[in-house]
């Protein structure tokens, strides 16, 4: 595994695992879909410095054209997880977790290839 495909597994899990906490604390208070998007935004910023520093620290783009490329890649990222998560959520009636789980692996790999080929282009 090269260093850049470690770190890119570890922010990602950090990310993902601030995602799922916002969600777990505020769909009490809101629609599920809401809480989904507020753990986006929240882990957007933990995901976006995490890679900028560990995962493509090596980047040839500067900080401020890795920020919007890489918001375009978390929003096209964000829109597929929300389509899996009320998929799943809605149409399977899987337990809420279980479907935002899956819908954040579904769009960790999308992340990725666009991260690594376009956000963070080396």
């Amino acid at each position: 595994m090269s260093p850049s495909s470690f770190w890119f597994l570890l922010v990602g899990a950090s990310a993902a695992l601030t995602h799922m906490a916002v969600f777990t604390l505020a769909r009490s208070s809101m629609w599920p879909e809401l809480a989904n998007a507020l753990g986006f935004c929240i882990a957007f910023f933990v995901s976006f410095a995490g890679h900028r520093l560990l995962s493509f620290k090596d980047a040839a783009t500067s900080v401020g054209t890795s920020l919007a490329r890489f918001a375009v890649t978390a929003i096209a990222g964000f829109a597929s997880n929300e389509i899996v998560f009320v998929l799943l959520l809605r149409g399977l009636r899987w337990p809420s977790l279980l479907a935002l789980f899956v819908a954040l692996l579904f769009a960790a790999g999308q992340t990725f290839v666009l991260s690594r080929f376009w956000a963070f282009r080396r």
